[in-house]
């Protein structure tokens, strides 16, 4: 049994990403980018995920870099919580 109770948190996904709308209350949508290998042939593929997040006290813009953090479904495709803003955007 482990400390805490028999009950092991599970493995959560972590991004890293650049949110580019905040139009919704308390959600952004947040680009992921990153570099995926084909399976067959080996070549570096680029990957771009468009993902929302839960954004509690609505304080990212558009253009912050944003860590995401996955998380119990919070609506019908909310998934991820934005955990820190890593760095802000500059103002224009």
């Amino acid at each position: 049994m482990s400390e805490n109770g028999g009950q092991e948190q599970a493995h959560r996904r972590e991004f890293f990403g650049e949110v580019v709308s905040n139009r919704m209350q308390k959600t952004v949508v947040v680009v992921v980018k990153r570099f995926v290998r084909h399976l067959r042939y080996g070549k570096v593929l680029r990957q771009v995920t468009r993902v929302k997040a839960h954004d509690e006290k609505n304080e990212c813009q558009i253009g912050d870099r944003v860590r995401l953090v996955e998380t119990r479904p919070l609506s019908k495709d909310k998934h991820f919580r934005v955990v820190q803003i890593v760095d802000k955007a500059s103002a224009p």
